[in-house]
Parts: structure tokens; sequence; C-alpha cells
């Protein structure tokens, strides 16, 4: 994207200094990351990243002030995974986007639900400390505060906990454990918190739960038929950060409401003439489970419920990284809070998808960090 840089970067690349960034990644982790991480960050532009900026937030406003959308959104959510008093809008947005042959941005997908927000801007510290960059950052210098904001509002922290499936053994591990160290939040196992009347406790079952910061995807929930202490249902004395209602209400399912020059065409699930030229996309997956790029007529016969899948219209992304092993795709997530653009996370590829199954064995891909370039 910004050829001065890019070729400056290759030149100067080692092996020594990536594997030194892999150690700083280590050293304030504290124990080795999970996922793969590129070779490299990935050099925008400051005007497209802007532009994806202002899509995203014109994408979320489009739905927040559409009444049918509303409604139907409402009726999506499971009547067993709805959970009362919703927040009003979503607290934290992601909106994938790939670059077409154009160079302009395509939505991938839209979610109401928290990332790698804490772990971002360290790995993104590491790369320039390792590669010795001197571009600007993607995220603003008080980061650290909105999320820090966001995450626990005016809560002691020893009453705010990070909720999730067995965290210790998540992948993205790595961000609770920044979590942990910067805010104080504590990860805890969602099957283990302890329920009194109307009140959460944590797993002593004497430390009450003021705040909860909402990273149990009900997906994985429902597949690993995990049961919980308490209904979603539940009318509960406590404050989400992030309210479980998003993951359902700003999802796929979003996607066949939109009409933005960004968003390729998306319709629900049904036979087409050209199965080869859409993407098959299970609406509350995460993670790209269940995804099929150019499915069969019979694949998307088998998705069923139907209604339980969409077809998006397939876009060639643009392979823009110029990496030793070639052109490189990536998917640029801008993340938000309160929809204030604070961050961007870069995965990069040369398969169908972005995710790791579909790059086994590449070198070149994988997590990334953004820096604007000039």
């Amino acid at each position: 994207m910004v050829p001065s840089q890019r070729s400056r970067f290759n030149q100067n690349w080692t092996e020594a200094k990536y594997q030194n960034f892999l150690r700083l990644l280590e050293a304030r982790v504290g124990e080795p990351t999970r996922f793969r991480h590129s070779e490299t960050p990935v050099f925008l532009p400051l005007g497209l990243i802007q532009s994806m900026e202002t899509a995203g937030r014109e994408i979320v406003g489009q739905l927040l002030n559409d009444p049918l959308y509303e409604a139907a959104s409402a009726r999506a959510i499971p009547p067993r995974y709805r959970v009362p008093n919703e927040a009003p809008s979503p607290l934290f947005v992601q909106a994938d986007f790939g670059l077409d042959e154009n160079m302009q941005p395509r939505l991938v997908e839209i979610q109401g639900f928290p990332s790698l927000y804490a772990y971002q801007p360290v790995m993104a510290e590491c790369y320039r400390e390792a590669f010795e960059l001197n571009s600007p950052f993607t995220f603003p210098a008080n980061y650290n505060q909105l999320l820090g904001q966001a995450i626990l509002s005016d809560k002691d922290p020893k009453n705010v906990v990070l909720l999730e499936v067995d965290p210790e053994n998540q992948k993205t591990f790595c961000d609770f454990a920044i979590t942990r160290r910067d805010f104080g939040v504590e990860p805890v196992d969602i099957t283990r918190v302890v329920k009194k009347g109307n009140k959460l406790y944590k797993p002593d079952g004497i430390t009450p739960i003021h705040r909860i910061y909402n990273r149990a995807i009900i997906d994985e929930i429902q597949r690993k038929d995990l049961q919980l202490p308490f209904e979603w249902t539940d009318d509960l004395d406590v404050e989400w950060a992030g309210h479980p209602n998003w993951y359902f209400r700003l999802s796929k399912f979003s996607l066949p409401y939109l009409k933005h020059p960004t968003v390729p065409e998306t319709i629900p699930a049904q036979p087409v003439p050209d199965p080869q030229n859409w993407v098959l996309k299970p609406l509350w997956s995460f993670a790209g489970l269940g995804v099929i790029v150019g499915p069969t007529a019979a694949q998307i016969a088998a998705a069923t419920p139907a209604e339980d899948y969409i077809l998006q219209r397939r876009v060639n992304f643009h392979p823009f990284i110029d990496t030793p092993y070639g052109p490189t795709k990536a998917e640029i997530r801008v993340m938000y809070i309160d929809m204030q653009p604070v961050n961007i996370i870069m995965r990069m590829g040369r398969g169908a998808q972005m995710g790791v199954d579909h790059n086994k064995g590449l070198k070149w891909i994988g997590a990334s960090a953004a820096f604007i370039g000039e």
C-alpha cells in the first residue's frame, strides 16, 4: 500500500528480528502466544484508514436508525438468549474489510462483540521495537484510558470480570492476560460463577460481580452443550460491558439489510444459478467456522435451517502486500468503542480465507498490526 515503506521493510527484514518480535510478545504476555503472527506489519495510507472508519460508522448508524431492522434483529435473538436491560447501542463494534481489485474497502462482516482490545496495541509496540519502526500507530494516545472506561465504567476492578468459556485454554488468552495486568480484571470461566438470588459472584462465592466484560460466545456454549449457573434471561443485578444481545443484533444477520457502497450483495440462503460466485455463511458462528467460499448447490441446500445462513456475493480481495512469498491478502478489522474508531487488527493470508486453517504451512501470514503509512 505504501511502496517505499514496504520495500524498505522487506530489504531490512531478518529472521533474527522476527524471532526477537516473538520473544518480546512472549515476555509482555507472560507466555508464548497461541496463534501465528505474520513476519511483517502492514502500512496503510491514512486516507484509506479513515474511509474504512467512516464506512463502519455509517453502516452501524444505518442499522440503528432503521425501525424495520430494529424489529427484525430483536426477533432474531433466540428467546433463551435474550438478556434483559439491553443497551441502546453496541459498546464494542468490529468492522472487517477486504480490499477489492480497485483497492476499495468491501465489508466482510460486522459484529457487536469485543475482540483483542488489550492485546493489539502491545503487539504493535513489539513490531515497532523489534523492527525499529518510526511509523505512527493506528491507535490514539489515550487508548488505555478509553478501553479502561469501557471495561470498568465506575466499578472497582475486583468486582468486574472478563467472562469466557474456559479462558485459560482459549487461543486469545494473551488478550485476557493483558486485560488482567492493565485493568485488574480477572478472566473467569462462565460455568464457575455463582448465582445467589439475582446476583452473581466470582467462583469464591463471596466477591460480588458488578460488571461483566463479556467474551463468552454463544456459539461455543451451544457447541459444547455447557450448563451455566444462570439463565441469560435472568434479570440479574449486573452491568454488561458489551451487552450480549448485540452478538445477535449486529452480526452477519445484519448484512442483507445493508445498502452501502462497501457492502457486497447479501441475501438469505437460497438456490442461486451461480453458487460458485457466492460465499455461504452461518449466521451465528465465529472465527470463520462453517464458512464455504464458492459453495455447490448441494451445500447450499444442505444449509439448514435456511434462515440461519446467508449468501454473500464473492469478492476477489486484492493481494496488496508484497512479501518474499508473493502478493498477500489481508483482512482489515476496524475496532470501535462507542463507535469511536480506536484500533486496527490485521489478518494476512494467501488462502481462500484468512484463518490459520486455510493458510497452514505458509509464512508471512497470520495476525498482524497496522501502522499509518506516509
